[in-house]
């Protein structure tokens, strides 16, 4: 893994297991990893609008009610604030046509959920050693391929 500190993660979901799950993966990959779970899209504005912490990189779920993943993206990649945030949506929901919307809205990458714990705990690890600064997203590599 990058030897970077003090590395945040943001993480939206609205199923507590899917939380638990992930929060467990990242924090297997070492220390300086900060996962910060949010439970609606709504409670992740409001946190992203009063830090600390700041992530470095969010991590979002399409499906929840009330604000979706859809509606967070769009609203941070319209606004100035949040625009350069690397932003994976996180969902089983894994169809072509949700790909396509996520990379249209902005996303900068696309990671289908894995109920299997090495293969969750790999994606997070291979996000965070994506040098978000350079990286743009294409067809061909805006998906995490296990």
């Amino acid at each position: 893994m990058n030897p970077r500190q003090n590395f945040t993660i943001f993480y939206t979901d609205d199923d507590p297991e899917d939380l638990e799950f992930f929060m467990e993966a990242a924090e297997s990959l070492g220390s300086d990893v900060e996962v910060v779970t949010h439970r609606n899209g709504q409670n992740l504005i409001d946190a992203l609008h009063n830090p600390p912490p700041t992530p470095h990189l969010l991590f979002l779920d399409v499906n929840m009610p009330g604000l979706t993943g859809f509606d967070v993206l769009q609203e941070l990649r319209n606004g100035e604030k949040f625009k350069n945030i690397p932003v994976i949506i996180f969902t089983t929901s894994s169809d072509d046509s949700t790909i396509e919307r996520s990379l249209d809205l902005g996303a900068n990458f696309f990671v289908p959920k894995s109920g299997h714990f090495p293969t969750l705990k790999k994606s997070i690890e291979y996000a965070l050693q994506i040098d978000w600064s350079t990286f743009r997203p294409t067809a061909e590599n805006f998906v995490y391929a296990a």
